[in-house]
């Protein structure tokens, strides 16, 4: 299989559309008979991701790489960037404002639950000019006898 490149928006500030990305991301990954499990995974990543961009970086971009042995997704925004990541990592804290937390968002959650889910997580944060996270999730190949 050829490595398949996707691109979607994510429209900041909209919490009503978000989860659109992940949506169709998860259609696509169906389409080419990904193993459920990887689907999964790789669903709570983008959906994490693109609610974080939501509410905290007024959007941005998610790129998505699926080749025969991992998918790569690049999330990338123009926001405010993450004064501490370690900080950020930690279950629980958040940023986010009443608004989002009044519509069941903004638990602290985003960021470990990309960790737990992905194979291998990086990210990296300008502030004042935004934050890109990058995931791998792995493929598992079928076993040769």
């Amino acid at each position: 299989m050829e490595t398949i490149k996707l691109t979607y928006p994510v429209e900041g500030g909209d919490l009503i559309e978000a989860g659109e990305a992940s949506s169709k991301m998860k259609l696509t990954l169906k389409k080419l008979g990904l193993p459920q499990d990887v689907i999964r995974r790789a669903s709570i990543c983008m959906y994490e991701g693109e609610i974080n961009m939501v509410i905290h970086a007024d959007g941005g971009q998610a790129q998505v790489e699926v080749g025969m042995d991992q998918i790569v997704i690049r999330m990338e925004d123009t926001g405010p960037g993450i004064p501490d990541v370690e900080q950020a990592m930690q279950e629980g804290w958040s940023t986010a404002g009443a608004t989002a937390r009044e519509l069941g968002f903004g638990a602290g959650m985003g960021l470990p639950n990309m960790k737990r889910y992905s194979d291998d997580m990086t990210v990296e944060s300008r502030p004042g000019e935004g934050t890109t996270v990058t995931l791998v999730i792995r493929i598992p190949q079928p076993c040769e006898a």
